[in-house]
């Protein structure tokens, strides 16, 4: 079956670009905690980075097994510099927030016009967005709570390098 509202084409092509942004940022991200000799945060970001990607390629094939056009636009550039890994993942539980928002947005619009696959298909997203607001915000609880925030950093990026590696 054919996706052939135009309105909801565009949103979905709107979306590829956002989860794309986020890949961006979170790069960018990576590249401000390497800089800071936090090769554990660099490379957690950098795998939720990939995982952006993914979810931008995920919808980008909706878009075509659905025989809707993809349409891709420019990224915007991502902020490089915060004052520290906390403003860091302050900024990125934020943005989760935004991508959280904006995903619902589009669940409105596909009950709207009542377009069931993709109700169907931005389902997995929601329950995506669940996790991603949890592993940010949990990772910030822990930096925001530390007495001693160098020795909980430290301790922090020792095991947010094990998931960058698979872990």
């Amino acid at each position: 079956m054919f996706l052939k509202d135009q309105e909801l084409i565009s949103a979905l092509n709107e979306q590829i670009n956002k989860e794309f942004y986020s890949a961006y940022l979170y790069l960018s991200m990576a590249a401000y905690a390497d800089s800071m000799g936090l090769s554990g945060f660099a490379s957690w970001l950098e795998k939720q980075a990939k995982e952006e990607l993914e979810h931008g390629m995920k919808i980008y094939k909706y878009l075509q097994d659905r025989d809707a056009r993809v349409a891709l636009d420019a990224v915007e550039k991502p902020k490089a510099e915060w004052s520290s890994i906390v403003e860091v993942f302050e900024d990125a539980l934020e943005h989760e927030f935004k991508v959280t928002e904006s995903i619902n947005k589009l669940m409105d619009l596909a009950v709207q016009k009542k377009e069931y696959a993709t109700i169907s298909f931005l389902q997995w997203f929601i329950d995506e967005q669940v996790e991603e607001e949890k592993s940010f915000k949990e990772i910030l609880d822990i930096l925001k709570s530390a007495d001693n925030l160098q020795r909980v950093v430290s301790q922090l990026d020792r095991e947010l390098a094990k998931r960058g590696k698979g872990g």
